[in-house]
């Protein structure tokens, strides 16, 4: 995203013009006319990464433009960094100028904060790191108040913890999540709340039980559970799984089970094709689930043909995609079995072409 397309006062005009040419399409398809979700203009994205580029004895933070991939530019401000990151951004900074051991092969920082404040920095190095970085570090997170990470080639050394605790307000509720480095969350909080209670609204009228796809550590699994009479969520990514479970604890949710299973390994279990360990925990055999929905948020390549062919024999289907393109390939297969009830769009990535999307499809009556 170039720095200069950022322009609060040209944020709603830009989101019209993202916009504007999906409606058609999705309007061919059957679609209602689309609620839409906006962001705020500014200080709406909770992580950040930059290259560190040294000059000298000094350094400062850098991004590249893709037509000159070699020709670093100097960040001094980020707008659109949450506001806590811009706080930390140039005390980071600082401190590191004024630290020969810690800026030593820096290579890279990423930072990852929630809407309650608290942060995580990831320092990534082309060293290795000693017991003297160690002792240099411990004393910057101190000062700085933030958990630190310091990474280099087979290197992981983590002061304090590796995941920051975020609370998520859905319909004035709140959910308690942790969210650990290096697994996927969503990157905009505030519209993140929205979607959740777009999704929570979409399975106001549904009923028996809900199978989820991609489940994360359960950003959709734990607020939408109250609907439906027992949740089966699967993820593939461990550290995400584990994290779901601690989330599910956390919240005193006790109709939810999560499985470690890729799409594709869901799909082989539902169709009988062949039987997983992973599933041995449920407190019911998968063929007593009443499973009437489905909820996927799958990644930008959209669902496999086999896990399309699956969500076709589901009365409801809540579909989040962050693909428009790969979506609406899907929903040109789905739409001989379902029709689109509902729409949403959500401003994830203001100021970008990426726009999240979200469907309600309900099954065609025979």
């Amino acid at each position: 995203m170039p720095l200069s397309n950022i322009d609060p006062n040209a944020y709603e005009h830009l989101l019209a013009l993202k916009i504007a040419p999906l409606v058609e399409v999705f309007e061919a398809l059957g679609a209602p006319e689309p609620q839409i979700i906006k962001s705020p203009p500014l200080a709406f994205r909770l992580r950040a990464e930059f290259r560190i580029w040294h000059d000298g004895e000094d350094l400062f933070y850098a991004m590249f433009k893709p037509s000159a991939p070699k020709d670093p530019v100097a960040i001094t401000n980020f707008p659109i960094a949450s506001k806590p990151i811009q706080q930390l951004m140039p005390e980071l900074l600082q401190e590191l100028r004024h630290n020969t051991h810690l800026r030593r092969k820096l290579f890279q920082v990423e930072f990852l904060s929630t809407l309650t404040g608290d942060m995580l920095v990831t320092l990534i190095y082309h060293r290795a790191l000693d017991t003297f970085w160690e002792d240099e570090a411990n004393l910057l997170a101190e000062r700085l108040n933030i958990k630190l990470i310091g990474r280099s080639r087979k290197q992981k050394k983590v002061l304090g913890a590796e995941s920051v605790q975020e609370v998520l307000r859905v319909n004035n509720r709140p959910f308690y999540f942790k969210q650990p480095d290096q697994a996927f969350t969503q990157p905009n909080g505030c519209v993140n709340q929205c979607m959740i209670e777009w999704a929570d609204s979409a399975c106001e009228n549904l009923s028996g039980d809900l199978l989820e796809l991609y489940c994360g550590i359960g950003n959709f699994s734990l607020p939408l559970a109250h609907h439906f009479g027992r949740v089966l969520a699967t993820e593939v990514s461990k550290v995400a799984t584990a994290a779901a479970i601690e989330n599910c604890n956390r919240n005193d949710i006790k109709n939810v089970e999560f499985a470690r299973l890729s799409a594709e390994e869901m799909t082989a279990a539902m169709s009988g094709e062949r039987p997983f360990r992973r599933l041995a925990h449920l407190p019911v055999p998968l063929t007593d689930y009443r499973l009437n929905t489905l909820l996927v948020d799958p990644p930008r390549a959209g669902l496999d043909d086999a896990t399309l062919s699956l969500a076709g024999s589901f009365k409801n289907i809540i579909y989040i995609s962050c693909s428009p393109k790969t979506l609406i390939d899907n929903l040109r297969i789905l739409k001989t079995t379902h029709q689109i009830t509902q729409l949403a769009f959500f401003d994830q990535f203001p100021y970008t072409n990426h726009l999240e999307s979200g469907v309600l499809l309900t099954r065609r009556a025979l």
